[in-house]
C-alpha cells in the first residue's frame, strides 16, 4: 500500500510538473519558439521541437493519469527528464548565457539549478518504474494464486 501511496504522488508532481510547464509553453508559444531558436543545438529544428515539447510532456501527464497505461507514462518522463539533463549539461558546456526555453518560473532557475531539479525528477521516474512494475508482478503472482486456487482437482 505504501508502494502505491509514492507512486501517485510522483504521478501528481509530474502532472504538476508537465502540465505547468506545457502550459507555459503553448501560452508563451512565440517566446517559447524564439528561445529555442537561440539555441545552438536545437536552432534548425526549432519550429517543431516548439510545437511538439509540449504535445508529448501533455501525452507523458495522460498516459501517467491512466493506471493501465502508468508504466509507460513513467518511461516517457524519464525520457523527457533524460533529455532535458543531456540538453542542459550540453549547452553549459556551449554557452552559458543561452536562455533557457522551460515554461513559467522554471525558466528562472539557473543551469545548475536545472540539473538539479532534473536529476530529482529521473530519480522518482526511476522509482516510479520500479514500483509499478513490483506491483504489477504482485499483482499477477495474486491473480494466478487465485486461479491455482479455482482450478478444478484432476483424478
Amino acid at each position: 500500500m505504501k508502494k502505491k501511496m509514492i507512486i501517485e504522488s510522483i504521478v501528481m508532481l509530474f502532472t504538476i510538473l508537465f502540465l505547468y510547464t506545457g502550459i507555459s509553453k503553448i501560452i508563451e508559444y512565440s517566446i517559447f519558439k524564439e528561445q529555442i531558436a537561440t539555441s545552438p543545438i536545437l536552432a534548425p529544428i526549432a519550429t517543431p521541437v516548439a510545437f511538439t515539447l509540449p504535445w508529448i510532456e501533455f501525452l507523458a501527464t495522460v498516459l501517467l493519469v491512466i493506471p493501465r497505461w502508468r508504466f509507460k507514462g513513467f518511461i516517457v518522463s524519464l525520457s523527457l527528464m533524460v533529455l532535458f539533463t543531456m540538453y542542459t549539461i550540453l549547452i553549459l558546456n556551449i554557452n552559458e548565457n543561452i536562455p533557457c526555453s522551460c515554461g513559467g518560473l522554471i525558466g528562472e532557475l539557473s543551469w545548475q539549478g536545472h540539473i538539479a531539479l532534473n536529476t530529482a525528477f529521473i530519480a522518482l521516474a526511476i522509482t516510479g518504474i520500479v514500483f509499478e512494475k513490483q506491483l504489477k508482478s504482485a499483482h499477477r503472482l495474486e491473480l494466478s494464486s487465485i486461479n491455482d486456487q479455482k482450478a478444478p482437482i484432476q483424478a
